[in-house]
């Protein structure tokens, strides 16, 4: 869009140019006017007396010494130039309005992917150091049931003794008692 801007302006500057210099007919042969004679056909915002009047000069129809209406044809030319030159400015702020945007909208996603990253990483950091606390607890509940199992076994050996220790006591009491 840039280039035809940029391309119609320079069309429109090579026209005003030759007008004003009055080499309007050598003007007519070049590409430049081809340009114009293009963008007087799209332009769609256009006057229609204007539109006529610039497709008229631009035609060739009026002769070489064409000099009465040029001042009207630069006029148009002129305004055209000016109103392209307002809208390559528009598109061209518009355009870097959205590029800062963008670069500002990269940058703020760019800080919320590192956050996320390295909330990924503590994350899975703890992942693993809770994998480890829980096989050492696991190995730790083993040992501490076998001990359970070992204390209750020893325990119920010292119930069984000590019930025949206070069995013997019980007889020898008696015995002595007697």
């Amino acid at each position: 869009e840039k280039a035809d801007y940029d391309a119609n302006i320079a069309a429109i500057t090579k026209a005003v140019a030759a007008l004003e210099k009055g080499v309007a007919g050598g003007f007519l042969q070049t590409s430049a006017a081809q340009v114009l004679r293009q963008l007087a056909l799209d332009k769609q915002d256009m006057v229609a007396a204007d539109r006529e009047e610039l497709l008229s000069f631009l035609s060739g129809k009026q002769g070489e010494g064409y000099a009465p209406q040029s001042g009207e044809v630069i006029g148009i030319l002129k305004q055209m130039g000016d109103t392209m030159s307002k809208g390559l400015a528009d598109a061209t702020a518009a355009e870097e309005a959205a590029i800062k945007a963008f670069d500002g909208l990269m940058q703020a996603k760019s800080k919320e992917i590192s956050a996320l990253t390295a909330t990924v990483e503590a994350k899975t950091t703890q992942i693993g150091e809770t994998g480890v606390d829980l096989v050492r607890m696991k190995e730790d509940l083993s040992d501490t049931e076998a001990t359970l199992a070992k204390d209750k076994k020893f325990s119920a050996g010292l119930d069984k003794s000590c019930a025949t220790k206070a069995a013997e006591w019980e007889e020898r009491s008696k015995t002595r008692a007697e």
